[in-house]
């Protein structure tokens, strides 16, 4: 059975996923990296750091010390992509389920995060939670719907039971890769979506990126043995038309200052945020091309990422790719 459920990463979303487990006085433990996260949950009840104004649930307790989760049934996994497997490894051995909830690829060797925890954990159960969802809407119990993603049934039934809410519905899938492939892609197509704001291309632009990025993210999500219906559901599709329409998105406001004429660096300094999307462009093309996929939207997005071209030459790039029949 699946009672106590502890979080790793004191993020927004972190302690969204928090006030989900703790919703109905389950006691729910949240590790967070930062000491001053950790006292502002435990004394006020809030995260003031990346989720000020949100009050939280009391039954939330917070601490500095991986050791403490021990106590816990499963474990939500949101630490950045980059960081996985070092965190994972300072668990200490772990043969319980992890939910992994970071959206990404590891940049040293070029795995999906499911592969990063099996390796750091070859005794956890691992299951992947994806979908289109912005932590604050969540953390006032606004409706939303994720894709959980295991292989094995039964934990994965039991994880869902324990997580589902009536504002918070999880759908059982046992595609991992295609839930994974899903969230990893669509962070680096809503820097291009919040490129086309930004430079004002207009509605029209951005409906057509969004259609020929989720065509992108099928091709590449075949090619690495997905299934076409997850990456036309809540982890692939819905979390791509979500991301790539809002300045909620730090990867679409990210884009978005990059069309408006921003440097990187410049919009990268002052965040304690991470926009993924930006350390996953370069691993994703690499990993297509591995692949031979074609990804030219990714392949735009990591030219004006790493200062190789400019807004409108990467526009005009884009805009100028021979006429061809519509399809993958």
């Amino acid at each position: 059975m699946i009672e106590k459920l502890g979080v790793i990463g004191g993020g927004a979303w972190g302690t969204a996923l928090a006030q989900v487990a703790a919703a109905g006085g389950e006691d729910t433990l949240l590790w967070a990296r930062e000491p001053e996260v950790v006292a502002s949950v435990n004394e006020s009840h809030e995260n003031a750091t990346f989720l000020a104004g949100y009050p939280l649930n009391p039954a939330i307790r917070a601490t500095g010390n991986l050791s403490d989760l021990s106590s816990c049934d499963a474990l939500l996994v949101v630490t950045p992509a980059q960081h996985m497997r070092s965190v994972l490894g300072g668990l200490g051995r772990w043969d319980k389920p992890l939910i992994l909830c970071s959206k990404g690829m590891e940049e040293a060797s070029m795995k999906l995060m499911h592969d990063v925890a099996d390796e750091a954990q070859p005794g956890a159960r691992i299951a992947v939670l994806s979908g289109p969802t912005f932590a604050h809407e969540v953390a006032i119990g606004l409706p939303a719907a994720v894709t959980l993603a295991i292989e094995d049934r039964e934990v994965g039934e039991a994880l869902r039971g324990r997580l589902a809410r009536p504002n918070f519905r999880p759908y059982l899938s046992d595609d991992v890769v295609g839930a994974e492939i899903g969230g990893a892609v669509k962070n680096v197509l809503a820097i291009a979506c919040g490129v086309v704001e930004g430079r004002g291309l207009g509605q029209n632009a951005r409906a057509a990126l969004i259609s020929r990025g989720f065509a992108e993210m099928t091709r590449f999500g075949l090619a690495l043995g997905a299934r076409a219906e997850t990456l036309a559901g809540l982890s692939g599709l819905g979390d791509l038309v979500l991301t790539c329409s809002s300045a909620s998105s730090r990867n679409f406001s990210l884009g978005k200052g990059l069309g408006e004429g921003h440097s990187r660096a410049e919009l990268l300094a002052d965040r304690r945020t991470v926009a993924e999307g930006s350390f996953t462009a370069p691993v994703l093309k690499r990993a297509a091309e591995a692949a031979c996929v074609d990804m030219p939207i990714v392949a735009a997005v990591c030219a004006l990422l790493g200062g190789e071209a400019s807004v409108e030459e990467v526009v005009e790039a884009l805009l100028s790719r021979p006429l061809k029949s519509e399809g993958l």
